[in-house]
């Protein structure tokens, strides 16, 4: 999902130096909306780790 913000907020810098205005908008808010999502869901997976008591991965 990072990858998407990233992806979409490039393009978005690309457009804005080519002078696509509009189009350029479209990539911020597609990558604004995106990172909301992702911090959201971050959050959601986070409580509930803590909330179950489940840990990560076991460390090498």
């Amino acid at each position: 999902m990072l990858s998407w913000v990233i992806t979409f907020f490039i393009l978005a810098v690309i457009a804005s130096i080519l002078g696509f205005g509009g189009l350029a908008g479209d990539f911020m808010e597609i990558a604004k909306i995106l990172a909301y999502i992702f911090v959201i869901l971050f959050v959601i997976s986070a409580v509930y780790n803590i909330v179950s008591g489940r840990r990560g991965p076991p460390q090498v």
